[in-house]
């Protein structure tokens, strides 16, 4: 038995067009990708709505796991609708509400080359109940993150716009690594010494009334979330720029924050410099993001990301992939009667 304790909720999972029970073994040890992270996956997740439950940005998730299957010259073996169908199938055999789903495309048994030229490509999507990446607390009352001493892969070396698993292995090491020193997480600088992001999550800031953040030429992964708060806050009136963040600009900021499908909007209070890596930790400059507290813009983006995510606003309506076909058939499936439904959507607004 395979403890779920941090899959909650995770009764099934699909691969290859099947469904399997949680505990079902599949993957060969020799696989491909057991050796050399030969896989490309997305991060997506599914919302509590009046309406059932509703996958975020679903399109635009799949668009990009093609993008990044053709960065790994993947031949993927179903088509985007099939894909998007299977996401929208294990959120309802596993009767969830809310959903992280991660569908994860590898090049599985055949030979151990490093060219995999006899192994065959083969589609997981798995989903469970995950909650804020950096934790409850974090979205409230913010993170602190270390600055840190090694550079993010260039742009010019690799794609930066895509999601292969291998290239996760840096973000492994460095999250790991500010987490041990005590930290909520890390931050990255590119190679020409600028703000690049943080393992998992772009980085936004807030200036003047101005959110700015960066693009793939600073060795950023472009990404979803990111590009919906951008377009969140021009709805709001606010004035965006996407350009180079120095580490200035990024430590003398009014407000900064974190985006992400796993971190959502998580804010960055503190900000510890360790890049000097002949000081001792307690030599290193802390800098206190504004007043110390989430700041005012990111709360509203925050607030009104959540409310979108929820199909509290219609007008966003065309990023919502509903799970279920109607209400009533999420109700049933849910085991909800009509009636308690109808008071918890009324409940929201």
């Amino acid at each position: 038995m395979f403890d779920t304790t941090y899959f909650p909720g995770a009764k099934k999972y699909w691969h290859m067009g099947e469904i399997y029970d949680w505990d079902t073994r599949l993957v060969h040890v020799m696989s491909h990708v057991l050796h050399y992270g030969s896989s490309v996956f997305e991060g997506i997740r599914a919302y509590e709505t009046s309406r059932g439950p509703a996958i975020f940005r679903l399109e635009d998730h799949i668009d990009r796991f093609f993008t990044s299957a053709a960065a790994l010259n993947m031949d993927v073996p179903y088509t985007k609708e099939e894909i998007i169908e299977a996401c929208r199938l294990i959120v309802r055999e596993n009767r969830l509400r809310s959903a992280y789903i991660r569908p994860n495309l590898f090049y599985s048994y055949g030979n151990l080359g490093l060219t995999p030229k006899a192994c065959p490509v083969e589609l997981t999507i798995g989903c469970w109940e995950w909650g804020a990446y950096l934790g409850d607390e974090a979205i409230a009352t913010g993170v602190h993150v270390l600055l840190l001493p090694w550079k993010r892969f260039h742009h010019t070396q690799i794609n930066a716009s895509v999601k292969l698993g291998g290239l996760y292995v840096q973000s492994n090491i460095h999250a790991t690594y500010a987490r041990r020193m005590g930290f909520d997480e890390g931050i990255f600088l590119n190679l020409e010494g600028r703000i690049a992001e943080g393992p998992g999550e772009n980085i936004i800031l807030v200036k003047n009334g101005i959110v700015k953040t960066n693009d793939k030429f600073e060795s950023i992964l472009e990404g979803i979330t990111r590009t919906t708060i951008l377009e969140l806050a021009r709805d709001l009136g606010y004035e965006t720029e996407i350009s180079p963040i120095t580490i200035e600009e990024f430590l003398n900021a009014d407000e900064v924050f974190f985006t992400g499908t796993a971190a959502e909007v998580t804010p960055i209070t503190r900000i510890t410099d360790g890049r000097d890596q002949e000081k001792s930790p307690d030599e290193w400059e802390v800098f206190t993001i504004g007043d110390g507290t989430p700041g005012k813009i990111t709360l509203q983006l925050s607030k009104l990301y959540g409310e979108v995510v929820r199909g509290k606003h219609e007008s966003y309506d065309h990023w919502l992939t509903y799970v279920y076909d109607s209400p009533e058939e999420a109700r049933m499936a849910l085991g909800e009667s009509p009636d308690s439904m109808e008071k918890e959507r009324l409940s929201r607004f």
